[in-house]
Formats: C-alpha cells, structure tokens, sequence
C-alpha cells in the first residue's frame, strides 16, 4: 500500500499542489474520491470552498487543509528552507500565494461571469510581485526562495498554470515567471505526473469553470 492516502474530490483544485509534491519527490498514493455532488454543492458555499478538504492520511496520523498538508510534507521531504530565516521568507511568500488563490476562487466560484475580464486585466498587478520576488533571489534562476524547490515552489507553480488556463499569455510580459514555470514543469517527475491522467483527465475545478 502508498504510505499516503488523499481524501478529496475527483479535481486539482486546493489539492493539486499536495499531489505535485509528492510527484515529485518520488512518492506514491492512494485516491479516496469525494462524492462530486458533494463538490458542487458544496463550492457554492463559502465555508466549503475554504474548508477542511483535502486530507491526508500518513499512517495513523491525519492532516487535512491543503497549506497544513503542504507544510508537513515539506518537513518530512526538507523542502521547508535550510533555517530559521528562509523559513520564515517562505512563510511569508505563500501567504501572498494563497491572497492571490483566494482571489481566484472568489472569481470562480461567486463571480466568474461578471468580474473575469476585470480580473483578467487586473491580474499583471498580482503577477508583478512574483515577478519580483524571483529576480531578487538569485536573478530569478532557481526558485520563489533560496536555492533548493519548497512547498511554496508547488504552491505557486500550480497557481501559475491554472491561470495560464484561465488567461492565457499572462506570463508572457513576465519573462522569469514563465522560465520559472516552464524550468519546474519539466522536471523530470513531476513532468510525468503534469503528463499523466491522473492529472489531465482531472478539471481544475468543481464547477467546470477555468
């Protein structure tokens, strides 16, 4: 049996960055899919859009929120910074990762139809600090903070892709955001997992909308 075990619904959604990870560091897991209509009601209501899915399952212990799950596994792998210091900037960069998703899922979820071009046009604004946050480490050759891939690298690739989907060529005034995304999604692991139908055959999210 996979040492892990991930409760959640048949899409990427807030889980997708947690299966990236594990992809990635060479690990393997078991899916226990949530109901569908589960999801779709459930998205319709705040509570449930920032709820307690997904959880992961470690033996006999239990994690679930997706950051929470980001975390612990980035203990057990070592991709959680090499001290205090880094730990804490990586801390604070996936708090501005998780500003942006929130806006994203707000979008998605309560408003797709009546804000997506306001958000669209809006987004180089939220893109910019990334931008930023990536030429100052290192000229924006290696990753989000320090020198080694974190939790936070998954995090904010994901949300990078999903809005490639949503508004594609957004990166394209932002030449180390694309590097960076193209420079992680063909490493090798995780490139056969972004290949594979565990992913593609998933939608981004419940309602269809991406």
């Amino acid at each position: 049996m996979p040492p892990y075990t991930i409760t959640y619904f048949a899409v990427r959604g807030r889980c997708e960055a947690i299966r990236m990870l594990l992809a990635d560091q060479d690990q393997t897991w078991r899916e226990e899919v949530l109901k569908q209509d589960m999801c779709q009601a459930g998205e319709l209501k705040s509570s449930w859009v920032y709820g307690r899915y997904p959880k992961l399952t470690d033996g006999d212990f239990t994690v679930y929120q997706s950051d929470a799950i980001l975390r612990y596994l980035a203990r057990q792998f070592g991709l959680y910074g090499k001290d205090d210091q880094e730990t804490t900037r990586l801390d604070v960069t996936n708090e501005d990762v998780e500003d942006l998703r929130r806006k994203y899922l707000n979008l998605i979820y309560f408003n797709y139809d009546k804000d997506k071009e306001e958000y669209v046009r809006d987004l180089p604004n939220e893109l910019r600090l990334f931008e930023d946050l990536l030429r100052n480490n290192q000229g924006g050759k290696t990753f989000i903070v320090g020198n080694q891939i974190s939790f936070v690298d998954y995090n904010l690739l994901d949300l990078l892709r999903i809005h490639q989907t949503l508004a594609p060529g957004c990166l394209d005034a932002f030449p180390l955001l694309f590097a960076y995304v193209d420079r992680l999604s063909s490493r090798y692991k995780l490139k056969t997992y972004l290949s594979s139908p565990q992913h593609t055959d998933f939608p981004i999210n419940c309602n269809g909308k991406e």
